[in-house]
């Protein structure tokens, strides 16, 4: 099995430039997961940068060693894990950009392997749907976010990163009674805002739900809800209050803090988590590299609950 590169083989500040120093390969085959980084920033409305997220990502992962030792899980003796590098989008045409990742992503589906994607902007998740649906049918969605991305239009557009799930709920990607979305809140232009997506049967819980909790209850009943099926994790960093992630293009006060972030991922351990992103890291708005530090970190918590990978005391 691949395994990330030692801080004992080579010091945490040399070695390769990828996530977790783990090796690179072409393409998906052979693999049980994968890293892979969509850089587009082109559907943002606000501050751009995530284009630069990815590779700040995998700058911050160095020091992320291959045992977790919250939960016991140890992914890399289980699942053969890569990084398959970036997709190469067009930075000038976002349909375009919207094409090449449903390809790309489409081909990763075709190897069975499970993606974890370092993003990018939040509107690289509906090219990647389009590819996981094709694969395995309508899909689970757990989505946490600060916004619930159901806009039907940005200054006429009907694709962009606040569209996103608007267009997956119209294109039938989602499985009905079987999408989730956590930590919504700020401002709004009207309560339909967070409304519409409860008329499609989303259950909808803002911060305010969260605030002074722990998330594990809610992450039993998200299981029970689930079931057996496919699902995909979304997971937007502005999600996160900006005290612990500033570093992202629409950011919000009063959002989930980094512990209530665990608890979201690891209350996804027995699920049929076939696929999952971290989305909206900015690195030009956190110079510490904090946010993308936090990113990090969450995506080897993604992949450490991805089936085929047992924790102690796992469903």
């Amino acid at each position: 099995m691949n395994q990330p590169m030692g801080g004992n083989d080579m010091p945490r500040f040399g070695g390769p430039g990828t996530m977790m120093r783990l090796p690179t390969q072409p393409t998906a085959e052979g693999l049980d997961a994968c890293f892979v980084g969509v850089p587009l920033d082109i559907g943002t409305s606000h501050r751009s940068g995530t284009r630069y997220g990815p590779r700040q990502i995998r700058a911050e992962s160095t020091l992320i060693r291959p045992y977790n030792m919250g939960t016991g899980a140890a992914p890399f003796e289980k699942l053969q894990v890569a990084d398959l590098g970036d997709v190469a989008i067009n930075t000038f045409n976002l349909l375009h950009s919207m094409s090449i990742i449903e390809k790309s992503f489409s081909e990763i589906f075709r190897h069975n392997c499970r993606p974890l994607c370092l993003g990018g902007d939040h509107t690289i998740t509906l090219p990647i749907l389009r590819a996981c649906a094709k694969k395995n049918g309508p899909l689970g969605l757990i989505h946490v976010d600060a916004h619930a991305d159901i806009n039907d239009t940005m200054f006429g557009e009907k694709i962009a990163h606040g569209t996103t799930f608007r267009r997956a709920q119209e294109e039938g990607l989602l499985a009905q009674g079987r999408v989730v979305q956590i930590g919504l809140r700020g401002s709004g232009y009207s309560a339909d805002d967070f409304n519409w997506s409860r008329r499609q049967g989303f259950r909808v819980v803002q911060a305010e739900q969260c605030w002074h909790r722990s998330l594990a209850p809610l992450m039993s009943e998200v299981r029970e809800q689930m079931g057996d099926h496919p699902v995909y994790l979304s997971f937007d960093i502005d999600s996160l209050d900006p005290a612990v992630a500033p570093g992202c293009g629409t950011p919000e006060i009063g959002g989930l803090t980094s512990v209530q972030a665990l608890e979201v991922i690891r209350g996804c351990q027995g699920l049929d988590m076939v696929g999952a992103d971290l989305v909206e890291v900015s690195p030009p708005y956190d110079t510490s590299g904090n946010t993308a530090l936090v990113a990090a970190n969450l995506l080897f918590e993604m992949l450490c609950v991805l089936p085929g990978v047992r924790s102690p005391g796992s469903p």
